[in-house]
Parts: C-alpha cells; sequence; structure tokens
C-alpha cells in the first residue's frame, strides 16, 4: 500500500510533483488502464497519486514556514507575511505558531 509517509521520504518536492503531473496527465488522456480495462489510471495508481498530492502539500507547508521564518529574519512583518500567503497577519502568525508547536 502506497502511503504518504513512504512517498515523503523517497520524493523531493520537485519529484513528487513530476510523478503527480504524470499520473494526473495518463488519468485525463487515457481512455482505458493498460492492465485492468478499466477507464484511467489503476486502483494502485490512482491512490499513489492522492498519496502524492498528501506529500506535495506537505512540503509545500514546510517551505512555506521555512520562508515565513526568512521573512520575519529579514525584517518582514507579520501584516506583510499576512499579505503575501492572503491571509491576516493573525492569521498568518497563528498558523506559523501552529507548525513550530508541531515541531517540539
Amino acid at each position: 500500500m502506497t502511503i504518504p509517509e513512504e512517498l515523503e521520504r523517497r520524493h523531493t518536492l520537485e519529484t513528487a510533483t513530476t510523478r503527480y503531473n504524470e499520473l494526473r496527465m495518463r488519468d485525463a488522456v487515457t481512455t482505458v488502464s493498460p492492465d485492468t480495462g478499466a477507464p484511467g489510471l489503476n486502483l494502485t495508481e490512482k491512490l499513489e497519486m492522492l498519496a502524492l498530492g498528501e506529500v506535495v502539500i506537505r512540503k509545500v507547508g514546510y517551505g512555506r514556514q521555512a520562508m515565513v521564518r526568512s521573512a520575519r529574519q529579514a525584517g518582514a512583518s507579520w501584516t506583510q507575511i499576512g499579505a503575501a500567503v492572503g491571509s491576516s497577519k493573525q492569521a498568518a502568525w497563528e498558523a506559523h505558531q501552529r507548525w513550530v508547536e508541531d515541531q517540539g
């Protein structure tokens, strides 16, 4: 069974995104799965694509929080950070605090 934790160890953000896009494009243009005769991807591939989506979300989240930390160290205010991520300064601060707490 393919699970996000397994794929997260095997993939960088770039390789996870590439594989996800390969599967997504094949699913979009393939009318019949070569091994099952069913439309699109087979079940294993669909579950892999789902797990890869989660891996991409997680890795992007890690990068986002690293960039928040970097922006703060460079002197950005929470108002500026909130604007950059499309939220209020309070929501940006709270999301970062949750991430910091989850790291401990």
